[in-house]
């Protein structure tokens, strides 16, 4: 079964298109056929105007009409489209979304973020590690950062805070919100300790590469405090020459750093996991899921 997602998220749009291959003992596995990112940066103009301007509009449309080119070539047999914190701020969003129907055929979903959250837990990732700790998930995104807590078997909170990269970077995170995700990540994770944090996202995951750690093994918090450290002391241009990162990465990184690093340690989690899952894996997962108890 091929199937596809659809992630329009505030820095950049995905399309991820797999084949859910099913063994003879019940196992899934999702092979990876295309995986394509576009960095669109609708929050640099939904954060600062509070719409999305009329040249970003028709890049969003032609970059879909180009994924939906794509679908087709694949023979994809289902999809789910989703837009994120950008998009759910935006007032010109559901006339966005209409415009883009009546072009690309492409009916795109405006997620909430605790549905946001959810979608990235349909991973199950903790599922496969220890019992004996509790695991949270962190995802970084340009406008919002999802936190979903795991332990004992069950789900403790999911929760989405108004912070993101691009938000940061436009001075658009006030105080009062950094304390109440503060708040909220000490009061809920208290009696929850060991926690060994989950992070997805394409900044913690440029992260996990250059630190050239095996696949499967966590980063050190202290590590990802000196990056910050080291990166936040560097300019654009040098960060893109050092490191070989693109525009759209450079800048968001060292914001990406602040907001993981703070989520760890007021969750006193001293490591992190970067299994290289997104949103999109989540919306394919979800998608199979659907589809196969019909």
């Amino acid at each position: 079964m091929v199937l596809a997602a659809i992630d329009i998220g505030s820095n950049a749009a995905r399309l991820l298109i797999s084949e859910a291959s099913v063994y003879k003992d019940g196992t899934v596995d999702f092979t990876k056929l295309c995986l394509l990112r576009i960095p669109l940066r609708l929050g640099f103009d939904v954060f600062d105007k509070g719409y999305v301007s009329e040249l970003k509009k028709k890049k969003l449309i032609d970059t879909l009409r180009a994924y939906k080119i794509l679908m087709d070539i694949y023979n994809v047999e289902a999809f789910r489209a989703c837009a994120t914190s950008a998009m759910r701020d935006a007032s010109n969003g559901r006339e966005l979304l209409a415009a883009i129907l009546s072009e690309t055929g492409i009916q795109v979903d405006i997620i909430t973020g605790q549905y946001e959250a959810a979608v990235l837990y349909e991973t199950h990732i903790a599922e496969n590690l220890s019992s004996n700790k509790a695991y949270m998930y962190i995802d970084v995104g340009g406008g919002s950062t999802e936190v979903t807590m795991y332990a004992q078997n069950h789900t403790i909170f999911k929760e989405s805070f108004n912070i993101g990269t691009i938000r940061l970077l436009h001075n658009k995170v006030t105080e009062e919100q950094w304390d109440h995700m503060k708040w909220y990540i000490k009061t809920y994770t208290r009696g929850h300790h060991p926690i060994e944090a989950i992070g997805t996202g394409g900044n913690i995951n440029k992260i996990f590469s250059i630190s050239k750690r095996k696949e499967g093994k966590p980063l050190p918090l202290e590590l990802l405090k000196d990056y910050h450290k080291e990166l936040s002391n560097t300019t654009l241009e040098e960060r893109k020459h050092l490191y070989q990162f693109r525009d759209d990465r450079a800048d968001v990184i060292v914001p990406a750093l602040q907001i993981y690093t703070s989520v760890m340690r007021w969750a006193e989690a001293d490591e992190i996991y970067v299994p290289k899952i997104g949103l999109a894996d989540g919306l394919i997962k979800m998608l199979y899921n659907e589809r196969k108890d019909k």
